[in-house]
């Protein structure tokens, strides 16, 4: 099916959310317009779980798919072209099928599943996509059904019962120079995520990357000149205190642009998210597929880069370690400085990192992965939007591209001014997610 996105954006239609209190102001039925793209809508239903309930980016990414593949699904069985992800469901006998309503009911299904607390929301918004865009003509005679949502959101709730997401074994922090510690932000999140059970991957190492710049160990690493170079750009670029002759302004924007790490944000996966509905909006786009295919990348890239974390010889220590602990690495061009913070600030003004080891970059990660979705379904690199953002920090702000891999490039960039990562980290982020892009889009929803 080729449906033009009838609305585009949706996000004014939806009810604000306080920020970092998670209540969000219901909307109405009136205020969204008839014939409007249910895919969409339902999106913009996951951005404000995603606000509400202050995941991490892996468990978010992990809904996003589950809920846009029980979607596409749901499209396929009721007359879409192309590969189910799970299976086509088939319908009752003698009862009629509203596309829409199916849609509806699987995205809520898959939500109120995965976020039980904000159930009496998406409860409202189905009501509210319902009146807004009911059913048309006679149904049949036993009336209209919704077994079909129902069935593909079953379906691909059962299929990830025992993926290995609830796994909450400890992680053992290494107190050993070059290997990760908690930063003060917290102890470390997900250590087990590159466990969990892909959604296209044959397992998450199938694209693992190389060490922190190709190094065997973490003393060849420490005393190298690369791991000196890498240091020292984060130490002068990516300091809360780096004057603009190192960091200048627009360097700056970038940094808080792309980062949306804090409570109340719609956190990198939902960025990425929005930025595909800005695109959507204005060619002709199989929301279903499209939707689909950019959530698994995404929730597939956070197993792979959570792997890379975690699951190797070296669980890479941030620049703030690595840069403020006294303890020494052995590297005569490297300089502690027990002073230095991050750009990287919370609501309430702390510096901070996020808690997991910084190799490899997940936001680098997530946008390889949405980068190398885009460009494959458009069939061309060289399209430009204008992407947008929540982070307090760039309240307002908007950045312009002429290319995904452009946005994607910048993004990964954006964490070196940020204090949080090393270049080799968005490096490997984004080929690891060109990776899994690309064994997504060639061997599922085809």
């Amino acid at each position: 099916m080729n449906t033009r996105v009838k609305l585009g954006r949706l996000v004014a239609v939806f009810a604000a959310v306080v920020v970092g209190g998670g209540v969000i102001t219901p909307t109405s039925a009136s205020a969204i317009p008839p014939n409007f793209d249910h895919v969409v809508y339902w999106n913009d239903v996951l951005l404000d779980a995603f606000r509400t309930s202050n995941g991490p980016p892996t468990t978010l990414s992990r809904a996003g798919a589950m809920m846009h593949l029980a979607m596409y699904d749901t499209s396929i069985s009721m007359g879409g072209t192309g590969a189910p992800y799970i299976a086509k469901v088939s319908p009752i006998p003698n009862f009629s099928y509203d596309r829409d309503t199916n849609l509806d009911v699987a995205a809520y299904d898959v939500l109120r599943t995965l976020f039980p607390a904000q159930a009496s929301y998406f409860t409202a918004r189905f009501n509210d996509a319902r009146q807004a865009d009911p059913p048309t003509g006679e149904p049949g005679p036993e009336g209209w059904s919704s077994s079909i949502g129902e069935t593909a959101a079953r379906n691909i709730i059962n299929a990830r019962a025992n993926d290995g997401s609830t796994n909450n074994a400890g992680y053992t922090a290494s107190n050993t120079a070059g290997q990760w510690r908690p930063t003060g932000s917290g102890a470390a999140v997900g250590p087990n995520w590159g466990l969990v059970k892909p959604f296209a991957l044959t397992s998450g190492s199938q694209f693992r990357p190389p060490l922190p710049g190709g190094f065997g160990t973490v003393s060849a690493m420490l005393t190298s000149s690369a791991y000196a170079a890498q240091v020292n750009e984060v130490k002068r670029l990516g300091s809360a205190t780096a004057p603009l002759t190192d960091r200048n302004a627009d360097q700056t924007q970038q940094a808080f642009f792309w980062a949306n790490d804090v409570s109340g944000t719609y956190k990198p996966p939902g960025q990425l998210f929005e930025h595909t509905q800005i695109v959507a909006s204005q060619r002709t786009t199989d929301t279903p597929r499209l939707f689909a295919l950019v959530a698994m990348a995404m929730a597939d890239v956070a197993i792979a880069s959570w792997d890379a974390k975690y699951n190797t010889s070296i669980d890479l220590w941030r620049p703030e370690t690595a840069i403020a602990e006294p303890q020494s690495d052995g590297n005569a061009a490297t300089v502690p400085n027990a002073a230095w913070r991050p750009l990287s600030v919370d609501r309430n003004g702390t510096r901070f990192s996020p808690p997991f080891p910084a190799y490899i970059s997940g936001h680098a990660s997530f946008a390889g992965a949405w980068a190398g979705v885009m460009k494959r379904y458009y069939g061309t690199d060289a399209i430009g939007f204008v992407a947008t953002t929540e982070d307090p920090n760039a309240v307002g702000v908007t950045r312009s591209f002429t290319s995904f891999s452009a946005a994607a490039t910048e993004n990964a960039r954006s964490r070196i001014y940020l204090g949080v990562h090393y270049q080799w980290d968005a490096d490997a982020g984004l080929s690891t997610g060109d990776a899994v892009a690309n064994r997504v889009f060639n061997t599922y929803l085809r």
